[in-house]
């Protein structure tokens, strides 16, 4: 028995299988300060002015047709296609399928959930700060969740959910299909991120439209 001290193993490897991924990256303050202007301009145009304790606001999904939103389509369109060729996808032709921007008052959150009928999604932060500045990814297999033994410490290999560390001018993009949520915002100012979403041309059509409609 492998264990008993009597087996001797000629050698061992753990194989990683179907990993998923989070892309993310830092933008330079100097591009990322002219977007966060813009976009903090137009998010507090277009929100409520009373934001009660434990809210999140969530504006339509068609601001990347928006001029204020220019510099930050620029970005998101370069970062998918680097993720795209990263991924060894041919063609690589995509659509942004929306785009919409989120106000997190103090004590906000978002429960877990996916973007169905896209291929990847993705957020940019505006504001945030300590107490509001992670976001939650959980594992996609309902299997996992069947038998959770006790474990000495997480890893990356038993673990059910990765925190991920965000700052203003933090752009991720990760598989549509992965499930993540946003912890309640434990500072005493506003969360601003804008949440996107971007789908293969070939098979954009009709389907990967927002299921909740444009504004």
């Amino acid at each position: 028995m492998v264990g008993s001290g009597s087996a001797r193993l000629a050698s061992s490897e753990v194989l990683r299988l179907f990993p998923a991924f989070v892309w993310k990256a830092q933008l330079e303050a100097e591009v990322s300060r002219g977007i966060n202007a813009a976009i903090r301009a137009l998010l507090e145009e277009l929100a409520p002015m009373a934001r009660p304790r434990g809210t999140l606001w969530q504006s339509g999904h068609a601001l990347h047709r928006r001029a204020p939103c220019a510099g930050l389509v620029a970005v998101i369109e370069a970062a998918v296609a680097e993720v795209l060729e990263f991924l060894k996808i041919t063609p690589r032709n995509f659509a942004i399928t929306g785009c919409w921007g989120n106000v997190s008052a103090p004590g906000g959150w978002h429960r877990m959930h996916s973007h169905p009928n896209n291929f990847l999604s993705g957020a940019y932060y505006v504001q945030v700060q300590d107490g509001a500045d992670t976001i939650n990814f959980h594992d996609p297999r309902p299997q996992a969740g069947v038998l959770r033994p006790p474990v000495s410490a997480l890893t990356s290999y038993n673990t059910d959910q990765v925190v991920v560390k965000v700052a203003a001018g933090t752009l991720l993009v990760f598989p549509a299909w992965l499930p993540h949520s946003v912890d309640p915002n434990a500072s005493e100012a506003d969360r601003l991120s804008v949440s996107f979403n971007a789908m293969l041309t070939g098979f954009g059509g009709e389907l990967a439209k927002p299921l909740w409609g444009e504004e």
